[in-house]
C-alpha cells in the first residue's frame, strides 16, 4: 500500500483523495497545508489523520509520495523539495513554468531513483488511446480545432473587484497554463511538436491572461487551440480529416468521442469514461512506481518545449 500525501487542499485535491478511494494500493496518509484550519477542515472532510503545516514534518510523517496541488509557482518548490527526500511525486499541471525546470527535475528524480510524473489528465485517460487509434479511420489530416473554455468560478468576484490566486499572474500564470494546456497536450500527443507556432492572447486589467489561440503548423495541416477562463466553450474539439472527422467534447475529462464518416451518420465510439478520471493518473502513478509502465516523459518534454516556443518565441 503506498502512502500518499497531499500538498494543497483545494477542489483538485477533493477530487485526488476520492481517486485515491476508488483506487487499489494507495492510501492517503497524510495532509500538508500552509493554514492549520484549512488542513484540518481538508483532513476532517476525507478522513485524513494526519495535518501538518511543517513542510519537513510531512515529509518525514512516513509517506512514500507526494501529490502535490499547491499554486502553480510553488511545484517546481515543493517537487524539488520532495525528490530531495526521495519521494515519488505526482505533480498537477502544469508542471512548471519554464521547460529548463522540467529537465532539472527529472535530473533530480533519475539521481534519486524516483518517479517524477504529471497530473495531466488525458495523459492517463483511456480516451487518448482510442482517439490515436481512430486516426487511421480519418485519412490525410486536414485540420485540427481543439477548444476548452470554461468561465471560470472565480471570474465574477474578479469582475467584483476581488482578485483571487486564480486570476494572479504571478501565482497561476495566465489562463494558458490553468486551461490552455489541456488542448496543447493533446496536439503533441498527437502528432507531436509542431513545425511553426504563433500565438494571441487577451489580458485582463491586471495584466492576467485570460485566454487565447495558438496555431500550430504541421507538414500538410495546421491546428488551432482556443482556450479561455473568462468564456465557455459550446462546440466540441475536431480532428478533420479527408474521409471523416472525430469530435471529443471535453479536453480534461472527455465523455464521448464521436467518428463521424464523410458520407454517413456519426456514431460514439466505444468508450466508457470514468466520472473521476483522476483514477487514471493514480493507476498510472503506481504502475510506474512498480516499474510497469513508462512515465510518459517524451510527452511532457514536447508539451513544454512547445509551450515554451508559443510564450517566448524570441528563443
Amino acid at each position: 500500500m503506498l502512502k500518499l500525501g497531499v500538498i494543497g487542499t483545494n477542489f483538485v485535491s477533493d477530487w485526488l483523495v476520492e481517486a485515491a478511494g476508488l483506487t487499489e494500493g494507495v492510501e492517503v496518509f497524510a495532509v500538508y497545508s500552509r493554514k492549520d484550519e484549512t488542513g484540518e477542515a481538508f483532513a476532517r472532510k476525507h478522513g485524513i489523520e494526519r495535518v501538518y503545516t511543517d513542510l519537513d514534518a510531512f515529509f518525514s510523517s512516513g509517506i512514500e509520495a507526494v501529490y502535490i496541488a499547491s499554486p502553480t509557482y510553488l511545484h517546481f518548490t515543493h517537487a524539488m523539495a520532495a525528490l530531495e527526500k526521495g519521494l515519488h511525486v505526482l505533480c498537477e499541471k502544469p508542471l512548471i513554468f519554464r521547460y529548463a525546470e522540467c529537465r532539472i527535475l527529472q535530473e533530480k528524480a533519475k539521481e534519486k531513483g524516483v518517479v517524477l510524473l504529471e497530473a495531466m489528465r488525458p495523459a492517463h485517460d483511456p480516451a487518448l488511446a482510442l482517439v490515436k487509434k481512430s486516426l487511421a479511420a480519418l485519412g490525410k489530416i486536414c485540420r485540427v480545432s481543439f477548444e476548452y473554455c470554461q468561465y471560470s468560478s472565480r471570474y465574477d468576484r474578479f469582475l467584483a473587484g476581488e482578485v483571487m490566486n486564480a486570476f494572479t499572474p504571478e501565482i497561476s500564470g495566465g489562463a494558458i497554463y490553468d486551461i490552455g494546456i489541456y488542448p496543447l497536450y493533446w496536439c503533441v500527443a498527437l502528432f507531436g511538436e509542431p513545425k511553426t507556432v504563433s500565438h494571441e492572447a487577451t489580458y485582463l486589467e491586471n495584466g492576467f491572461e485570460g485566454g487565447g489561440c495558438i496555431l500550430l503548423g504541421y507538414e500538410d495541416f495546421q491546428a488551432t487551440v482556443t482556450y479561455s477562463k473568462i468564456c465557455d466553450s459550446v462546440i466540441p474539439s475536431v480532428i478533420a480529416g479527408e474521409k471523416g472527422s472525430l469530435t471529443l467534447d471535453k479536453m480534461q475529462s472527455p465523455k464521448t468521442v464521436r467518428l463521424i464518416p464523410r458520407r454517413g451518420e456519426g456514431v460514439p465510439l466505444d468508450y466508457t469514461p470514468a466520472e473521476n478520471n483522476l483514477v487514471y493518473e493514480l493507476a498510472d502513478f503506481l504502475l510506474v512506481i512498480g516499474g510497469e509502465k513508462n512515465g510518459y516523459i517524451r510527452d511532457t518534454d514536447a508539451l513544454y518545449r512547445t509551450l515554451e516556443r508559443v510564450l517566448f518565441p524570441e528563443k
